[in-house]
């Protein structure tokens, strides 16, 4: 007798009914960039239908966003002024705080509207914490590196300073270690014991962030490799994923979502928490430029990929085409 698994495949309606993972707009979150000083949006060049943000285009996209069903937004802020410090990021008044509670006040209870807590959007060196100098053990030189627990403590501040500007999800990206334990105590002694974590736990040292760097106005010097990880480690994505569960995230993340497939797949067979995925600027770029030259289906390519990154575990996937996809789905 032969095997004959095409029945199940014989038409989209069968294929419909027995499909193992299904992709809801109420899973999706789109990131939005926030910048200072705009009264019209900027599109962003690397990152082809993506825009940096006034305050009034952010409205208007989460609105569109919540009329769709998607699940919620992630807000990076662009702010006009950086410093050594990120002193913006702590600043009640500074471009992300008040894109937070304008979006607050926008979305309602729609969708959940989410904050980056990381300071590369605020240092003129564009690091994700607080420099120091150090002599290095070897050459005798003096360097600088990121100081993590300097670092931790301007976490602590710019999380007390998103809950109390309405955040309803803090997404640590920063990649220090402890930050999810130091943020969960200092939102916990602020009052804001109902604040939920995002703990972006197995972060690598990617190439697919290149578009981000726009996105952002980055001004980093050199690279990140000494705190996100290695792209050659999987073990590592587990043990940090543990860690951040144990310090008392309530979601972890895997980053980036499409070369890390099985690093998202591992999480997702451990984790006690729901496990997100972000596909990233990187990923988001080469979709559009191969559907740009012709060389593959661009709707084909953007379903599959975001069905990809679900079938793998991803209980939500942010995904700069949340809105685009949410429209599709609906129709």
């Amino acid at each position: 007798m032969i095997i004959r698994p095409r029945r199940l495949r014989s038409s989209p309606a069968m294929r419909r009914l027995v499909a193992e993972n299904r992709t809801h707009p109420g899973q999706l979150i789109l990131p939005m960039f926030v910048r200072e000083g705009l009264s019209e949006p900027v599109p962003i060049s690397s990152m082809p239908g993506v825009q940096q943000h006034s305050l009034d285009s952010m409205r208007r996209a989460i609105a569109e966003a919540a009329e769709l069903g998607v699940g919620g937004v992630m807000l990076f802020g662009v702010p006009e002024h950086k410093d050594a410090e990120g002193s913006g990021a702590i600043d009640p008044n500074g471009i992300l705080n008040v894109a937070t509670r304008a979006a607050v006040a926008e979305a309602g209870d729609a969708l959940v509207v989410q904050t980056d807590l990381c300071l590369d959007e605020f240092t003129d060196h564009g690091h994700c914490g607080v420099l120091r100098e150090r002599t290095h053990p070897v050459t005798g030189a003096t360097e600088l590196v990121v100081d993590n627990d300097a670092s931790l403590e301007r976490y602590r501040e710019m999380g007390v300073a998103q809950a109390e500007a309405g955040s309803q999800l803090l997404g640590l990206s920063g990649m220090m270690d402890g930050q999810v334990a130091e943020v969960r105590d200092a939102l916990d002694t602020a009052g804001h014991t109902d604040t939920p974590l995002l703990g972006y736990a197995a972060k690598y040292a990617s190439a697919f962030y290149g578009p981000f760097r726009e996105a952002v106005q980055s001004s980093l010097e050199g690279d990140r490799r000494a705190y996100q990880q290695n792209p050659a480690n999987r073990r590592e994505g587990i043990r940090e994923v543990e860690l951040d569960i144990d310090e008392g995230a309530d979601v972890v993340m895997v980053k980036p979502a499409m070369s890390f497939l099985d690093v998202l797949a591992d999480a997702s067979a451990i984790s006690s928490v729901p496990v997100w995925a972000y596909q990233v600027s990187g990923e988001y770029a080469m979709i559009e430029a191969a559907a740009a030259n012709g060389w593959i289906d661009r709707r084909r390519a953007i379903e599959e990929s975001v069905l990809s990154i679900q079938r793998a575990g991803a209980e939500a996937v942010l995904t700069y085409y949340a809105t685009e996809l949410a429209e599709w789905l609906r129709r």
